[in-house]
């Protein structure tokens, strides 16, 4: 329904995505396609694993720690509950965290939205999740919907969206690694000027981002001068986040949504796309994760 969050295990030459309204986490070995699903108590948007393959999962109530159990036999469909890690003080009812990811130096970051967009209320915000286990204060706010978490390779920009249809802008900030602080925030791409909203993203070897334009089936990639250099169509309307992979990090894995009644054959699906350039490991949380 909802694809999110696509995670590169080269350790296991798999692929690990969300689908929040099933509140699912789904694995696909790419090699084999053998296919496995953990079902959650609640809603599940985003992931990172730390160094011995534990989750950490943005959920509806929190930051939660997660162990996947691997399947047994034929059941390839599992229930799991987690311990809650963390959870900020949401400014409503009915919000979520959304789109996030681990910085360079392994800190996750994650936003939260007001789940009816149609309400449009900015009351979502931006936290970092250290390896001591802390949870920030907000540290950008009036976000409608938070997206396009990135990193340059050498970590010193960070990249944020709102991907709400009244903002699709995508944001660049100076980060200090070492204090895992963004500053001087401004305007890196506004997509008002192009097709789509922008959505999830990935950034390259070249320190090129790339964006999901939601609505316009495309993914968009930007130099990292804000300049838009290349565009591949594919084929759902509905393109939700990106994340390269492959045994030479030169495939970049799509997942997509289904947009309910106005739902082609292609929506909903993970699409695979060589788009001639290669990605950037995924980092790992530099915290150990404690279910219990």
């Amino acid at each position: 329904m909802v694809g999110e969050s696509p995670v590169w295990r080269a350790g296991e030459q798999a692929l690990y995505w969300v689908d929040i309204p099933a509140q699912k986490i789904v694995r696909l070995r790419i090699e084999t396609g053998a296919r496995a699903e953990w079902r959650l108590p609640e809603k599940v948007a985003c992931i990172a694993f730390d160094h011995e393959g534990k989750v950490l999962a943005g959920c509806e109530s929190g930051l939660f720690a997660l162990t996947l159990p691997e399947p047994d036999g034929n059941d390839t469909s599992q229930d799991v509950t987690g311990r809650r890690l963390a959870a900020p003080s949401f400014a409503c009812d009915d919000m979520r965290f959304n789109d996030g990811r681990c910085d360079r130096q392994g800190r996750f970051w994650a936003g939260t939205m007001v789940q009816d967009m149609a309400a449009a209320n900015p009351a979502g915000a931006l936290y970092r999740f250290d390896a001591r286990g802390v949870l920030s204060a907000p540290i950008v706010d009036a976000l409608i919907t938070q997206n396009g978490l990135g990193w340059s390779p050498d970590g010193a920009t960070m990249y944020l969206s709102d991907s709400h249809p009244s903002r699709r802008l995508i944001w660049a900030f100076d980060y200090d690694v070492d204090a895992g602080e963004p500053r001087n925030r401004r305007v890196f791409a506004d997509l008002h000027k192009y097709a789509g909203r922008p959505d999830g993203a990935a950034v390259d070897a070249d320190g090129c981002y790339w964006i999901c334009a939601n609505d316009a089936g495309l993914l968009l990639r930007f130099t990292p001068q804000g300049k838009l250099d290349r565009q591949i169509a594919v084929p759902p309307s509905k393109p939700a986040m990106c994340a390269f992979g492959g045994h030479d990090l030169t495939t970049l894995y799509v997942t997509s949504i289904r947009p309910g009644a106005n739902a082609t054959e292609h929506d909903g699906h993970l699409f695979a796309v060589r788009p001639g350039v290669s990605g950037l490991p995924e980092p790992e949380f530099a915290g150990k994760l404690q279910e219990r």
